[in-house]
């Protein structure tokens, strides 16, 4: 029998990152609402109350109710007080009430997991819409473990992916006996942000198209009943923020009425790491598990201003300079994220003797566990002195780069 907390959400913005805290001690909990779950059995422990200072007086309640097992309340109302309380109380209460005898595993998040994905998903057919990230890609082999063949991978070439990104996804998908279905929508998508420089009509427009593609290809594949995402907590964080949207682009509130498809999202309360953790328990080979993040409306948001084939091309030539240059050179698993942005600038160079005003990039790369902060990473002079050259030499259009060495917070990781 494996020792669990049980932590009872009373509506503190907190819960997630409470439990995330939990699964650091090795010790698996479960997260329910403070009036709905389940009579504790001899496996629980203990109990977290995860609420805010208004909450108090139900909170008193239930811990008057749940008298015979050890309770924790924790009430936050500023990070400050979260960090403080979770450092001084978490750990003694979690070393007291579960003895640390039976531990939280990424094995056990994956067996449970494929298990409730059988109950859930029954024979139904799935189609995953894969990005090729990290994401998507756990997601696909938890699906596959759970329904087999009733999964269909549709992966979907917007014209803003990276360079030769189609042909790379596709072939290694294919390579791991996944069903993945390759649909071009170059023209597409490229037609539908002609003349659209206002990053948040960008990031709707390409969610909407994407959506579209989605059903349309659903609609081709008999007895679909669910679309599968790639959504994890940091997704959720920023597309539902009480003080405002940071991320419109994730599909996190359902599809639209007239789409007959159930959202199935299986990563939905775990973190990057974690997701790489269960990734690495499911056999998810280290290429892929280790792809750096890449934004999902594509280079659209690093590519700033108004969207035109050529200033795609610049970008994805800029960019695929960077991120081979960082393999090659034995940085790119010390970095979390890395991207060049064009920025709707020019500026005055010379080259051969003679005055050109052209392109501006900036090259950006971070360190995070994450994502939910970061920090710019200090990459060599001698490294970014031969990227420069090697972006101003080779791509046409380029006279001057860049490097971006701010934090998140205050700014993101992406420019847009």
């Amino acid at each position: 029998m494996q020792e669990k907390i049980f932590i009872l959400d009373f509506g503190s913005l907190y819960t997630q990152l409470i439990a995330r805290r939990i699964r650091e001690f090795n010790v698996y909990c479960e997260i329910y609402p403070f009036d709905n779950f389940p009579e504790p059995d001899p496996s629980v422990k203990g109990v977290i109350l995860s609420g805010n200072p208004s909450s108090v007086n139900d909170e008193t309640a239930f811990a008057t109710k749940l008298s015979a097992i050890p309770v924790l309340s924790l009430r936050c109302e500023t990070q400050s007080s979260t960090d403080k309380e979770l450092s001084s109380n978490l750990e003694n209460f979690i070393v007291e009430t579960c003895k640390c005898g039976q531990t939280w595993t990424t094995a056990a998040f994956v067996d449970a997991t494929v298990e409730n994905l059988k109950k859930q998903l029954g024979n139904d057919k799935v189609i995953l819409g894969l990005s090729g990230g990290v994401d998507s890609s756990v997601v696909a082999f938890l699906l596959h473990k759970a329904i087999g063949q009733n999964l269909t991978c549709i992966f979907v070439d917007h014209g803003l992916l990276r360079k030769n990104e189609f042909s790379k996804v596709l072939n290694s998908y294919l390579g791991l006996g996944l069903n993945v279905k390759g649909i071009n929508a170059v023209d597409r998508f490229l037609d539908e942000l002609n003349g659209i420089s206002d990053p948040e009509k960008k990031r709707k427009t390409i969610g909407r198209v994407f959506i579209e593609v989605f059903e349309e290809e659903a609609n081709k594949v008999k007895d679909v009943k669910w679309l599968a995402q790639g959504t994890i907590y940091p997704d959720v964080i920023e597309s539902a923020s009480a003080k405002g949207t940071i991320k419109s682009h994730h599909n996190v509130g359902g599809l639209p009425e007239k789409m007959n498809l159930q959202v199935v999202e299986p990563l939905r309360l775990l973190f990057k790491d974690e997701v790489r953790k269960v990734g690495a328990a499911l056999g998810v080979p280290e290429f892929i598990l280790n792809r750096h993040p890449f934004p999902g409306p594509g280079l659209a948001i690093r590519l700033l201003g108004a969207i035109t084939r050529e200033r795609l091309e610049i970008l994805k030539e800029a960019d695929d300079i960077f991120v081979e240059e960082l393999k090659k050179n034995g940085l790119y698993d010390k970095v979390w994220q890395a991207g060049v942005i064009l920025l709707p600038v020019q500026t005055v160079g010379v080259v051969d003797d003679e005055r050109t005003y052209e392109n501006a990039v900036a090259l950006r790369a971070v360190i995070s566990t994450d994502g939910m902060t970061a920090d710019w990473v200090h990459l060599p002079y001698e490294f970014l002195g031969h990227i420069s050259n090697e972006i101003i030499n080779k791509v046409k259009g380029v006279n001057r780069v860049v490097y971006d060495i701010s934090t998140k917070p205050p700014a993101t990781i992406e420019w847009e």
